[in-house]
């Protein structure tokens, strides 16, 4: 295991509830970029598969939990942008 690959997902995890709780409350997709958190989410599953096929270890744990926040994020874009639509002014 290394200690510098679970700080970076610990760290990069960090800042995923703020944005989460963000997109609940705010219901607006601005600042938000669906195409960011594709990226994001596939270097997620990729450092999973690398976990699962070649050096598997707990920092999985990180990886999983990463992938579902920016995850929820995803969905929570999606909801807003419906909720955009159909609350124009």
């Amino acid at each position: 295991m290394s200690i510098f690959e679970a700080g970076m997902l610990i760290c990069f995890g960090a800042a995923w509830p703020t944005s989460i709780m963000k997109s609940l409350k705010s219901r607006s997709t601005k600042g938000k970029s669906v195409s960011f958190l594709f990226i994001v989410l596939i270097g997620y599953v990729f450092g999973i598969l690398h976990k699962l096929l070649y050096s598997m270890d707990i920092v999985i744990v990180f990886y999983v939990i990463n992938l579902i926040m920016v995850g929820t994020d995803a969905v929570l874009y999606f909801r807003n942008k419906r909720y955009e639509q159909t609350h124009t002014d």
